[in-house]
């Protein structure tokens, strides 16, 4: 049986996703990546909620669930790229960064 990762958000795309590989026979893995835990001022972070939820999904459809801790890489790679590109007066775009960066480096 061919194991494979699926990256859980909690949400329906992911959910959807993970459920259909299982029904296909494929040995279905959940990985949450925890990013960030930071609170800001006036705004929580909802990252455990999120992971609460990606977790419940794995449970619901019976696949073992792993959570990767990307959080300082994260700060390394995208918050500080960010706020030194706005620094420059440059616009940056922190989802390339982090798909190149986290995602596609660490992740897979």
């Amino acid at each position: 049986m061919t194991r494979v990762y699926v990256g859980m958000s909690g949400g329906v795309d992911s959910s959807l996703t993970a459920a259909l590989l299982l029904e296909q026979g494929y040995e279905v893995v959940g990985v949450y990546m925890k990013n960030w835990t930071q609170d800001l001022p006036g705004m929580k972070c909802p990252w455990a909620d999120d992971m609460a939820d990606a977790k419940r999904v794995a449970v619901q459809l019976g696949i073992d669930f792993k959570v990767f801790d990307f959080e300082n890489e994260y700060k390394q790679k995208v918050v500080d790229y960010m706020i030194e590109e706005y620094k420059n007066g440059r616009t940056p775009n922190p989802d390339v960064m982090c798909n190149q960066e986290v995602k596609f480096k660490l992740f897979l």
